[in-house]
């Protein structure tokens, strides 16, 4: 896949200066991307009765590690390059708050969660996670979302209705959690606790990004295509 990818990019090379990558594409890769995210509920839900028929199909795996990653980096150029050639700075300022609107999201669930937490949201997938910390985060979200909009006015609006915009900032948040979810099932079915070794102590890269990838693609999807 990241072969794929970087070949993508550089056949899409003429269009890097001018923001406009994968712009054939991107409403469909998006909508797979929301497709793959419900199924992922369905499948985080089920498990681990779900994981007899996807635990030991290749092509199926292959097929959500496409619909997982592909999306995840087009939404990314996406939100980094919009308006680029007007304002170089803007879709860093767009994308920037996606990140933060999840990191800051993760980090009052896990003060909810500390503080409140009694009643567990999927314990056969991730115990640790209540759905006091996920309420946490989405109220974290919220507040982020106004102070954002605050400061920024019409740069991160633009010309979408402001109650919009927060609804589908606290949706964003809601998504992120379910792919960390779904990224902690694949590690459970898998019999490991981290995906790699190479960020020591942080189990690894994909649990770095596991919420971004499902969060990214939503969040562009109703963005630009939907508010």
């Amino acid at each position: 896949l990241g072969a794929f990818i970087f070949l993508w990019l550089y056949n899409e090379g003429n269009y890097l200066d001018a923001g406009r990558v994968f712009e054939n594409y991107l409403p469909l890769l998006l909508l797979n991307s929301v497709g793959w995210w419900a199924l992922a509920l369905v499948l985080v839900v089920t498990y681990p009765s779900s994981a007899k028929f996807w635990g030991k199909n290749i092509p199926l795996q292959v097929l959500f590690a496409f619909s997982t990653l592909i999306p995840f980096v087009a939404a990314v150029l996406r939100l980094r390059l919009d308006n680029y050639t007007a304002d170089p700075h803007h879709g860093l300022f767009l994308l920037l708050y996606v990140f933060v609107l999840v990191w800051a999201a993760d980090s009052g669930a896990y003060f909810a969660g500390r503080a409140f937490g009694k009643h567990k949201l999927a314990p056969k997938v991730s115990p640790g996670k209540t759905w006091q910390g996920v309420f946490g985060g989405m109220i974290t979200a919220a507040v982020l979302a106004f102070v954002f909009i605050h400061f920024s006015g019409e740069t991160l609006l633009g010309s979408r209705a402001m109650s919009g915009f927060v609804v589908l900032s606290v949706a964003t948040v809601a998504i992120s959690v379910l792919g960390d979810l779904a990224e902690s099932m694949f590690k459970r079915e898998s019999g490991i606790k981290d995906s790699s070794q190479l960020i020591p102590g942080h189990g690894g890269i994909l649990d770095r990004i596991d919420s971004l990838t499902a969060a990214v693609p939503f969040f562009t999807y109703f963005y630009f295509f939907v508010l």
